[in-house]
């Protein structure tokens, strides 16, 4: 039997590896468009390649997805962030967890990652050619016996039995039309339409761009008018704003914003432990504490740096010389707003350094859960990004390739 990948990504290599060590009598080529391999996982995490998330819970790490979720479980049942660990640990690739839970190789280099994977893939006897980039499949045969010809850019074609879809995301719909209508008669595939993931926030007249690289550990961003809220920590930069609160917010609301063509209004509560009776409580309580200190230099009795906390004094229309017990009720109110119901326009969005997401894909509906088969065309398996899965930053969407393409590759030879 013949199988062949299509994506020399995180996905395929792992469906590759897989597929080659479970029927290593099975003949099995692995297929990239470009000279490099793996370049995702060589440019991940800063060059360092954030394998996983040390979250060993299913339940828990599925919630890190926003197309997916509720698919995640029962796929981590078959190979979860525990067996990512060992898979690496098992071929001397040792792997570290940080503060916030992401998982790097101890070597703080991807090229440990890529070079434990090329070796897996030769050991196993993985064919891998590169500048193959595949133009279209066509389906000569389908049950009980699937047969397929792959016709690459060049001209070629190669006949093969089993077919491994890893090629990634597309940022425009047209990108799947070649998936789209497999098989040429019978149910086509439902295609997700793609929209960005997992990118920073443009605030052009935000009075806190001078702030750049200042930062909150906590803080809730909301898009006003909506049920949209995320909590994490917030970095103000240059251009407004970005941190793990926003990328979460800009993940579970991708669809969202898009609709809204990245034009919002973003609320910030800088103190998301504080309701406003109690900061009002807490303020009075200052007032009466300390009457002479002036407004501008009590940061520290907020836990915000200093730099932000003069900023939204001016915006509270507060001077510097101002002291508590001469704080009009008025700039207190405007102070209290500015602390709890920031309001920022929104207008366009970054990608975030080297994590290039689109939310969309292949429609979960069409894919067998637990063999990564498609449920339209035998003998055709679908692992990654391709997929209608997509996780926040912090290793969950390699994750969510190294799961896909395993169970892919274990059930592909069969």
């Amino acid at each position: 039997m013949r199988i062949i990948v299509i994506g020399g990504g995180a996905s395929g290599f792992f469906g590759a590896i897989t597929c080659a060590e479970t029927f290593p009598e099975h003949e099995v080529i692995l297929l990239e468009k470009s000279r490099a391999l793996l370049s995702k996982v060589r440019v991940s995490g800063g060059g360092r390649c954030n394998v996983t998330h040390a979250c060993f819970n299913n339940r828990a790490l599925a919630q890190n997805y926003p197309r997916g979720h509720q698919a995640m479980p029962p796929l981590l049942r078959q190979f979860d962030a525990a067996q990512t660990v060992a898979w690496f640990e098992s071929r001397q690739v040792a792997l570290k967890t940080e503060s916030d839970g992401r998982m790097f190789p101890v070597s703080n280099s991807s090229e440990t990652i890529i070079e434990c994977l090329q070796r897996a893939a030769q050991s196993a006897g993985v064919q891998i050619r590169t500048s193959s980039g595949v133009k279209a499949i066509h389906v000569l045969q389908q049950s009980p016996n699937p047969q397929f010809s792959i016709q690459l850019l060049d001209g070629t074609s190669l006949l093969c039995d089993r077919i491994l879809v890893a090629t990634g995301g597309h940022p425009q719909i047209q990108g799947y039309d070649w998936l789209s209508d497999l098989p040429p008669e019978g149910i086509p595939h439902q295609i997700s339409s793609p929209v960005p993931s997992l990118f920073t926030f443009h605030v052009p007249t935000s009075p806190l761009l001078e702030l750049a690289g200042v930062s909150v550990p906590k803080a809730v961003v909301k898009v006003a008018g909506t049920a949209l809220v995320q909590e994490g920590a917030l970095l103000l930069t240059h251009w407004g704003f970005s941190g793990p609160a926003i990328l979460k917010l800009s993940a579970w609301a991708a669809r969202d914003l898009h609709e809204k063509q990245y034009r919002f209004t973003l609320l910030v509560n800088w103190l998301p432990d504080m309701h406003q009776e109690s900061l009002r409580q807490q303020i009075t309580e200052i007032r009466n504490q300390h009457p002479k200190k002036t407004v501008a230099a009590t940061h520290t009795l907020f836990h915000l740096p200093q730099r932000l906390w003069r900023k939204l004094v001016i915006q509270a229309e507060i001077g510097e010389d101002v002291r508590w017990s001469e704080l009009p009720k008025k700039n207190m109110n405007k102070l209290i707003e500015h602390l709890l119901v920031g309001s920022f326009p929104v207008d366009g969005k970054s990608t975030f350094k080297e994590e290039f997401v689109t939310c969309g894909g292949i429609a979960l509906s069409n894919i067998d859960l637990q063999t990564m088969e498609s449920k339209h065309c035998h003998g055709l398996y679908f692992a990654g990004e391709v997929l209608d899965i997509d996780g926040v930053t912090g290793g969950f969407n390699f994750q969510s390739a190294w799961t896909t393409g395993w169970i892919a590759g274990k059930n592909m030879g069969k």
